[in-house]
């Protein structure tokens, strides 16, 4: 393939990465306790039989930023937020260990604290 058909069709498939990330970050805005996802790009050369002459875009999603948001007041008991650093250790089905900085808490009718997904919370012990 031609270096620089190459170079293009690489900026055009990691734009589409990019977009991914930006999409997901729109369709959550309103979301309570949604984290954005975090998308950067950077130049790698193009390797071939003399000296890199040409450049490509990659596009990555180094993380999720973790910042906290507007607090805002619903009068609900049990819904919560995490101020800060921290977050709050669920049971998966598996029976695993699981993390989450999930907002609404409910009591099941066994009395088992749940977050807004339905795993148990665990307490300090497990």
């Amino acid at each position: 393939m031609d270096k620089l058909l190459y170079v293009a069709m690489s900026g055009a498939s990691e734009n589409a990465i990019a977009q991914k990330a930006h999409a997901n970050n729109l369709a959550n805005v309103s979301t309570n306790g949604f984290m954005r996802d975090l998308e950067q790009a950077r130049s790698m050369p193009v390797f071939g039989e003399v000296m890199p002459s040409r450049a490509y875009a990659m596009s990555e999603r180094p993380g999720t930023d973790f910042s906290g948001g507007a607090m805002v007041e619903t009068g609900r008991e049990l819904d919560i937020a995490i101020k800060g650093d921290g977050w709050i250790a669920v049971q998966t089905p598996d029976g695993g260990e699981a993390y989450t900085r999930s907002s609404g808490m409910n009591i099941d009718a066994l009395g088992v604290l749940r977050d807004g997904s339905g795993l148990p919370v665990m307490g300090n012990g497990g």
